[in-house]
């Protein structure tokens, strides 16, 4: 079962697709984030194509106490049409620091500069798409 992992940003949306065994996420693409509709559109279609069975969501939390945040309830609300648009399940994982995590493996991995920040999105969505994917593996152990 491939799953769609999804690092939500109002300029830049992360993609990362699992692999169809669903073990490893992998690095998708960055969308340029227009509006809503249309990135859901595109969103759809990619599920679509990959044959997506399901959803990962990364959430926006307080670090510290893993409090709501104001962006919160934006991911939520755009998680909810995107869930409605490809009546496919959504999974929420906490993404905090994600992309501050996406940067330092990008810096580690020795990515220029320049190159950075179009695949900081992607890398995100990676982080959040493999905690989902590790955490549904353990539930499956027990």
């Amino acid at each position: 079962m491939r799953t769609l992992g999804i690092d939500f940003g109002e300029r830049r949306i992360g993609l990362a697709l699992s692999d169809p065994a669903g073990r490893f996420a992998l690095p998708y693409r960055t969308l340029e984030r227009a509006n809503d509709r249309a990135a859901i559109a595109e969103i759809a279609e990619i599920a679509r194509s990959e044959e997506v069975a399901a959803l990962v969501l990364g959430e926006p939390r307080r670090p510290a106490d893993g409090a709501a945040t104001a962006a919160t309830a934006r991911v939520r609300a755009f998680g909810a049409r995107l869930a409605s648009a490809t009546g496919l399940p959504v999974e929420w994982v906490d993404e905090s620091l994600t992309s501050r995590e996406a940067e330092e493996r990008l810096r580690a991995a020795g990515v220029r500069p320049a190159r950075r920040d179009a695949l900081r999105d992607e890398i995100a969505a990676q982080i959040v798409l493999q905690e989902a994917l590790d955490r549904r593996r353990r539930r499956e152990a027990t």
